[in-house]
């Protein structure tokens, strides 16, 4: 499924704000008389709750800060390694690298 465009205003009258540029920068209509903050009919969407990603499309990340929380992850699985040592690091992607998961930083 392809996700919504989310147009600037006046995109089509000005070349140099986007109407044919393939990554447009949103920016929030903050006019008085704006047609695009006032929502009206006909003119482009406005970002607004709801239009966000469904959570099964996130990738599942785990944070690891001790060797117990390796025996809870399954092979191929992302990890971030955080707040520890450089000692304790080192181990830690040892241990990560048999199990075979993706270490992410």
């Amino acid at each position: 499924m392809k996700g919504h465009k989310f147009l600037r205003t006046n995109t089509y009258k000005f070349k140099r704000i986007g109407g044919t540029k393939k990554k447009q920068i949103w920016r929030k209509p903050r006019g008085r008389h704006n047609k695009l903050r006032e929502k009206i009919k006909g003119k482009p969407i406005k970002p607004t709750i709801g239009f966000k990603k469904a959570e099964t499309k996130k990738p599942v990340l785990r944070n690891v800060e001790c060797l117990r929380d390796i025996e809870s992850i399954a092979k191929g699985q992302e990890v971030i390694i955080s707040r520890i040592g450089k000692k304790k690091r080192k181990m830690l992607i040892e241990k990560l690298k048999e199990k075979g998961a993706k270490i992410l930083n």
